[in-house]
């Protein structure tokens, strides 16, 4: 049942054109339009090396937070959700179909985003599985938070509101702007935030070859706690 339900929900992501773009196209056009172009400072170093580590994290932002967070708001107000806990399907293996359908998306992001980033110059380095524990905190928490505002919240605030949160991250979470060009104490806070963690510790990882960074990890392990102790309190599935 739960292999069946994720199948539908991947068959339901990938027709659906404005998840699509958010999840894949967008990271794929800024990956190229800034790795293949000097319009932004990247620093030292070749730009691809910088931009790439930040284009997987906003992969997982788009796909774990926003496309999850649209998708089940509308489920919730047109009353799938409502119908589909009346089938056989327990609420433990929706969730587990869901959480299945974004590590597939993801999966496929990854593949493509390196796959253009390699043939742009990349020269990945460090530990696979640090990088893998690295995408599944930021996983855990960007969808922790986009089932919490799925679930508390009107579809159409849903939608202006997970939108929003991507733009904005997208601007200050060091995904294509270093964090450097921001004042120290604005910086400080800004690396608290799950897309800069994420961010960071996979540039740590892959570009400077480190081991398993601590601090992203511990921002990363929080907000994940964080929210999904919180969806799971204020979750409402009608």
């Amino acid at each position: 049942m739960i292999l069946a339900q994720t199948r539908y929900e991947l068959r339901t992501m990938l027709r659906n054109g404005e998840q699509l773009l958010l999840t894949l196209i967008i990271p794929v056009v800024l990956l190229v339009l800034f790795g293949a172009t000097s319009l932004l400072d990247l620093g030292d170093g070749p730009r691809v090396d910088f931009l790439t580590p930040g284009i997987l994290a906003l992969a997982v932002m788009s796909t774990a937070f926003t496309g999850q967070a649209i998708g089940t708001g509308f489920e919730r107000r047109y009353g799938v959700l409502k119908r589909l806990g009346a089938t056989p399907l327990p609420r433990a293996g929706l969730i587990a179909a869901k959480t299945l359908t974004v590590v597939a998306v993801e999966a496929l992001q990854a593949a493509v985003i390196c796959a253009v980033a390699l043939a742009l110059g990349w020269e990945p380095h460090g530990d696979p599985f640090s990088v893998v524990v690295l995408l599944l905190l930021g996983t855990a928490a960007f969808s922790g938070f986009g089932l919490l505002m799925a679930g508390t919240l009107r579809a159409e605030a849903t939608l202006a509101g997970a939108n929003l949160v991507y733009v904005l991250l997208l601007a200050v979470g060091g995904v294509v702007f270093p964090l450097d060009e921001f004042p120290a104490p604005v910086r400080d806070a800004l690396e608290l935030l799950p897309i800069s963690a994420l961010a960071e510790g996979l540039r740590d990882v892959l570009r400077d070859g480190a081991a398993l960074p601590a601090g992203p990890v511990l921002v990363l392990a929080v907000w994940a706690v964080a929210g999904l102790a919180l969806a799971a309190r204020f979750f409402r599935w009608e």
